[in-house]
């Protein structure tokens, strides 16, 4: 059975997503370049993906050392992205698959770093 701290996590990834993958098409559509118009993506998913689960997934944890963790954990997923992004570009000439293919694996990978070491304190909760 899900958690429901899982269920919010999910529910706030959804959202995320749809403004990450609704700003790179935009961009793409535009005729911007696709790792420029993937990165514009991830960057507004992100903000909205920090203030959403620092103040609703993980009950209001916020602070300096949270914030380093959690730009470290975007660092890692914002190079699976574009890792993927760039093999569907090459490969398929659809930066898009690449993008679709990336956003179970760093949200999988996102709960639980987050769950386990950017708010590890508030986690044990749900």
């Amino acid at each position: 059975m899900m958690s429901s701290r899982f269920a919010v996590y999910v529910a706030g990834g959804v959202l995320c997503a749809c403004i990450d993958i609704g700003l790179m098409q935009l961009l793409v559509l535009a005729k911007v370049d696709a790792i420029v118009a993937a990165s514009a993506g991830f960057v507004a998913g992100l903000l909205v993906n920090y203030a959403f689960h620092a103040k609703v997934t993980f009950n209001g944890v916020t602070n300096f050392n949270t914030f380093v963790r959690f730009m470290c954990l975007v660092v890692m997923n914002y190079l699976i992205t574009i890792m993927l992004v760039s093999m569907a570009q090459h490969l398929t000439g659809i930066p898009l698959l690449g993008k679709l293919l990336s956003l179970p694996v760093v949200a999988v990978n996102g709960f639980f770093v987050s769950k386990l070491w950017i708010y590890k304190a508030s986690s044990r909760q749900g």
